[in-house]
């Protein structure tokens, strides 16, 4: 009987063991139905990470300093031309010829001037040595009448003779003081006609005034300069093009000289350049200002070719989120911060957007997690569980 009490008791003990185990394995199936009632979110995690504050520009690539060669002296033909388009020159490189036959003549008729010009003043020199030595002769003679005269042993129409020749003897002298002066006068005007027909002469050779790549030519053999007004050729001084690019008015304030811009050329790709120039004044139609922006040298560079891009104002690092992780009614900015499942609705103040990133100025931390999309649907104290 007690054998009999033993078993049955043991059998009870199975039995309960099995009814708990039972019960346990009921009860669990209930938690993680509970637990995959709650929403599924995605989230993402704020971290510091590189952002670039940047203004949009667009334009046509210009000559930073367009040069224009015209011809000194009109009506002459054109007998040469020695540059073309797209040619590289140094300052003093020959680029055309005019006729110089006329001009050669007319300094050969200033030369002749001058020369004549340089005899009439060694004449004049010459007649005012003389007209001195009369003087000299004229005032010492003079000085003995008078001693004559006082003497008693000269006549008084021998002293006014002596009087007579002195008083000519000086006037004389004064006329070929200024015959000088007025050769040296004339030879003065000879120089100066001499240096202007060199001058025309030296204008037949059109040559380059600086370095620079030649952007444009007019001049054709046959042609008479200066006819037409426009120039024979036009440079770019130092071959330097840049970009006049288009800026909107309310990103002026933004912009800095200096600041490095990042350009696509049309055909030929990025081009690195920095800000050289900022609008000074504004479209009051389009509402745009134009910018200069300096373009690194490259090979396919050309005035005229469109180009767009970006103009760098600021770079530095700081704490980021997925653009789409920040919600906004209009007077305030904010995040849905999940920690262990539970969601707050917290304040930030935000700054700027970079490629799908949005800048935390302040109210976040690195490292912490948040809704990455469809936060409006959630509010402080929800719970939440991470998509797998």
């Amino acid at each position: 009987m007690q054998s009999a009490g033993r078993l049955m008791r043991g059998a009870f003990a199975i039995l309960g063991l099995v009814v708990v185990s039972h019960g346990a394995a009921l009860a669990e199936p209930a938690d993680a139905v509970e637990r995959t009632d709650l929403p599924i979110v995605t989230l993402a995690t704020a971290s510091q990470t590189e952002i670039v504050a940047r203004v949009p520009v667009s334009g046509s690539l210009v000559a930073r300093r367009e040069v224009q060669v015209h011809a000194n002296v009109s009506g002459y033909e054109v007998t040469e031309i020695r540059a073309e388009i797209g040619d590289r020159v140094k300052a003093g490189d020959l680029l055309a010829r005019l006729s110089d036959a006329e001009l050669t003549v007319q300094l050969a008729q200033a030369e002749a001037e001058y020369q004549s010009g340089e005899a009439s003043v060694r004449q004049a020199e010459s007649q005012i040595a003389n007209a001195e030595a009369l003087l000299t002769e004229a005032v010492a003679a003079l000085g003995r009448t008078r001693s004559l005269r006082s003497s008693g042993n000269a006549s008084q129409a021998v002293l006014d003779q002596a009087i007579a020749s002195e008083a000519s003897a000086r006037a004389l002298s004064e006329a070929a003081s200024n015959g000088l002066g007025v050769a040296r006068a004339a030879l003065a005007r000879a120089e100066a006609a001499r240096r202007l027909a060199q001058l025309n002469l030296d204008y037949t050779r059109i040559v380059a005034p600086v370095d620079g790549l030649i952007i444009g030519r007019s001049a054709e053999r046959g042609t008479l300069s200066g006819t037409g007004g426009e120039p024979l050729f036009t440079l770019v001084a130092g071959g330097e093009i840049e970009l006049a690019a288009d800026v909107i008015e309310t990103a002026l304030n933004q912009l800095r000289p200096g600041d490095p811009a990042e350009i696509q050329v049309a055909g030929l790709g990025l081009v690195t350049g920095s800000l050289r120039l900022i609008p000074a004044a504004v479209d009051p139609v389009t509402r745009l200002g134009i910018a200069r922006v300096s373009l690194q040298p490259e090979p396919g560079l050309r005035v005229g070719l469109f180009a767009s891009g970006w103009i760098i104002t600021d770079r530095r690092e700081a704490v980021t989120v997925p653009s789409s992780a920040v919600l906004s009614d209009g007077t305030k900015e904010l995040v849905q911060v999940v920690s262990d499942g539970l969601v707050e609705a917290r304040e930030v103040r935000a700054g700027l957007i970079w490629q799908g990133r949005r800048e935390i100025l302040q109210g976040l931390r690195p490292g912490e997690k948040v809704i990455a999309r469809a936060g409006a649907f959630f509010s402080s104290g929800d719970r939440v569980r991470e998509t797998p």
